[in-house]
């Protein structure tokens, strides 16, 4: 009888010691879809606009048909990336401070959930190009906008979207990739 209690005894100690030998578990950080990006390659976009450009293969150009939308304004459509660049044109009547301001205050309505936005002037003289590269870093809505003018007739804005929930650090390699591509349409842009 006394030998039951004492194996009763040892088979609980072993429990005890084998419960605590167990590792901790450490779930799994969060992981997210690989993305495999198209090779660049851009096109020429030169319809009956007072502008021209180039624009990469894998993304469509399409009229801006939103309720409000004026002439000449557009959409460069990412279908792959659910992100657009939205484009919106506008004569200059004596009113270029008003339409830059405009842009400038669009731009810092995402300064709430952004982290930094960085400006970058961009100028040339030879097309006549000059304007404002906005990088909008953190969670905002908008990671890139922008604007450019001849100073005298013409001003085109330009604001890039995902038609997603923003996620800076999800939608990161995807931002880091289409940054390019913007860059390049401001480089290659002129006015007709």
């Amino acid at each position: 009888m006394v030998r039951l209690p004492i194996l009763y005894a040892i088979i609980f100690s072993i429990f005890l010691l084998c419960g605590s030998c167990k590792e901790k578990y450490t779930p799994k950080p969060r992981g997210y879809f690989r993305i495999d990006f198209p090779e660049k390659n851009y096109q020429f976009f030169h319809n009956n606009y007072p502008f021209s450009f180039e624009y990469p293969v894998y993304a469509e150009t399409c009229p801006d048909k939103s309720v409000g939308s004026e002439p000449y304004w557009m959409n460069i459509l990412f279908e792959a990336n659910n992100a657009t660049i939205h484009l919106s044109y506008k004569a200059i009547n004596n009113n270029l401070a008003t339409l830059t301001e405009d842009s400038h205050e669009l731009v810092y309505k995402h300064a709430i959930k952004a982290s930094a936005i960085n400006e970058k002037i961009y100028s040339n003289p030879r097309s006549n190009v000059y304007g404002t590269l906005y990088e909008i870093k953190g969670n905002a809505a908008s990671p890139f906008q922008f604007h450019l003018t001849d100073s005298v007739n013409h001003f085109l804005r330009g604001s890039f979207y995902f038609n997603e929930q923003p996620n800076y650090d999800s939608l990161y390699p995807v931002i880091d990739f289409l940054k390019e591509d913007i860059i390049h349409l401001v480089e290659t842009f002129s006015w007709k």
